[in-house]
This record gives structure tokens, sequence and C-alpha cells, in this order.
């Protein structure tokens, strides 16, 4: 091993080498991050503008909107730029810090959705103490919880990390860099740094996946005491955004991660990655949107205010 010469360069996977393609590609994704950047911002925004949306839900409702826009903005610009320089390749201390990122905003919006879900519940099953369990002192609390946390884990990993060394080969099978893939071009024995994610990762997956589904075994019970079917469509209007992004992003993680990462599945689990890093950013304020009547009812007004004020100049 010590004869062995460290890589300073990683080698990303390309996405398509037909040049046509790879406009279309490039396009088309531009056209997604823009999107995503736009519809996550503009939630942000109308968060903070509007006195009505001032509310627990719609306070992590922004911190998802910034978590997504943030996360999608780790991974979208380099693959981007690696397709239309078709230079498939970082420096390892680029692929590091990218890493370093994608843990934690992955790790952030886990815990945050977890938040949401105690949110609902709380909402569902006790809404007479509601602004008790729900003040803003508590979500900020939770808040600073989920930002915390997520940063700890993903410096842990860091920090393990300094202590492989990387001598190739220096090719990895994914457009952007994620510890799994690091732990592949190591010569270093990865043993401990496997041993730290299985543990720190699994205690972290496991507490935020029961604290995510767990509220809403209760909720389904609330809900199905409830003797009347307005009573329990109301019920469940409040919860089905959440439950369809959660779905959603624990749907893609788990084949992600979870499925073996074979030749005969390499073109699905590309796709997949591709749906998890840059369609779903997209589609979660997409989905708020199309479900919150107040959401959509500060968009109206704001688009009001904004042809009234051009109208007049």
């Amino acid at each position: 091993m010590k004869n062995q010469s460290s890589i300073t360069i990683v080698l990303l996977m390309n996405l398509s080498e037909v040049h046509a393609t790879i406009s279309v590609l490039f396009i088309f994704f531009l056209l997604i991050y823009l999107m995503t950047v736009f519809s996550n911002f503009l939630i942000i925004l109308l968060v903070v503008i509007c006195a009505h949306l001032h509310t627990p839900m719609y306070f992590f409702l922004g911190n998802l909107a910034f978590l997504d826009m943030s996360y999608s903005s780790v991974t979208a610009p380099s693959m981007l730029f690696h397709l239309i320089t078709k230079h498939w390749f970082m420096s390892l201390s680029e692929c590091k810090a990218q890493m370093f990122f994608v843990m934690y905003f992955a790790g952030s919006e886990v815990l945050l959705l977890a938040s949401m879900s105690y949110d609902r519940y709380v909402a569902v099953c006790r809404p007479l103490h509601y602004s008790q369990l729900m003040s803003w002192g508590i979500c900020a609390q939770m808040a600073f919880f989920v930002w915390s946390i997520a940063f700890l884990v993903a410096i842990t990993h860091m920090i393990c990390l300094r202590r492989l060394t990387f001598c190739g080969p220096n090719r990895i099978q994914n457009f952007f860099c994620d510890l799994p893939h690091l732990f592949q071009i190591s010569c270093t024995d990865t043993t401990i740094n496997v041993l730290v994610l299985l543990i720190v990762g699994g205690v972290l997956a496991s507490a935020a996946f029961v604290a995510t589904f767990y509220p809403y075994v209760r909720i389904f019970r609330a809900v199905l005491r409830i003797r009347t079917s307005d009573g329990k469509s109301k019920a469940f209007s409040t919860c089905t955004s959440h439950l369809t992004v959660v779905i959603m992003y624990y749907a893609s993680v788990a084949f992600i991660y979870l499925v073996p990462d074979t030749s005969n599945l390499l073109t699905l689990n590309r796709v997949v990655t591709v749906i998890y890093t840059l369609i779903t950013p997209l589609l979660n304020p997409l989905i708020y949107s199309l479900r919150s009547k107040d959401l959509k009812a500060a968009l109206q007004r704001a688009c009001k205010l904004t042809n009234s004020a051009f109208s007049e100049l």
C-alpha cells in the first residue's frame, strides 16, 4: 500500500455519451433546477411575508423548502457543468466537500420530516393543546436540534474520513460524491468507517423512521374513531401532503442505499438517483402548494399585488 500513489482526481459516472442526448439532458436538468430554486424560494418568501402563514406547519415547510433548494444546489450545478463540458471528474477535496453537504442536508431532511410528523400528530390528535405543544419556542428548539444533529453526524464522518488513503481505482458509479462511493476507492481498511456509518447512520435513520411513521399510526387510529366522513376527510387532508413527501423520500432512499448496486440495476439506480436529487426537491413545494389552501391563497394574493404594481408602472 505504501507503493501506491494517492489520487487527487475522482472520475464521475457519465450520464450520457451521445451529443444530442447531452444537449437535451442539459436543458431538461437546467429547467428542473431553476424551477426547483424558484418554487422553493417562493415558498420561503410567502412564509416570511404572509402573516397568516406564521404557524408551526409553515415554519417547518419553510425549513424544508430551504433544505430542498440547498440539496439541489449541491448536486445539480456540478452535474450541469460536467454535462456541458463533458469533463466528468472533480478533485478529491471537492468530492469530499460535496459529500459533506450531501450528508448534512440529507440528514437534516430526514429529521425535519420527523418533526413535521409530530406537528401533524399534535394538530390532529391533540388540537386543544396545539398552541402549547407547538409554541414558537418549541419549534425553534426542534429546528435547532434538526440542523445541529445533522451537522454533528456529517462532521463525524468527515473526521473519520481523514484516516483513509485514496489510491484508486478513482471511478465512482454516480454523478455526485457520497460516502459509500468514497469507501470504494479507498486503499485503506474501511472497517472502522463502515462501523461508524452503520452505528451513527443506523441510529439516526432508525430513530427518524420511527419518529416519522409512529405519529401516523396514532393519527390513523384517531381518524378511524371519527364517525362523520367529513371529519375523517378534514383530518386526513391535513396530513396527505406531508405523508406523500415522506413516502417519496423514503422510497427513493431505500432503493438507492439498500438495493444492491448490480450491473442489471445500474440504469434503474441512476434514474432513481436523479429523481431523488433533482425531481423530489421540485415536487415537494408543488405537492404542498396544490394541497394547501392557505398557500394557494397567499400565492394568489401575491400575484394580484404584483400585477397591480406592474400596472401602476
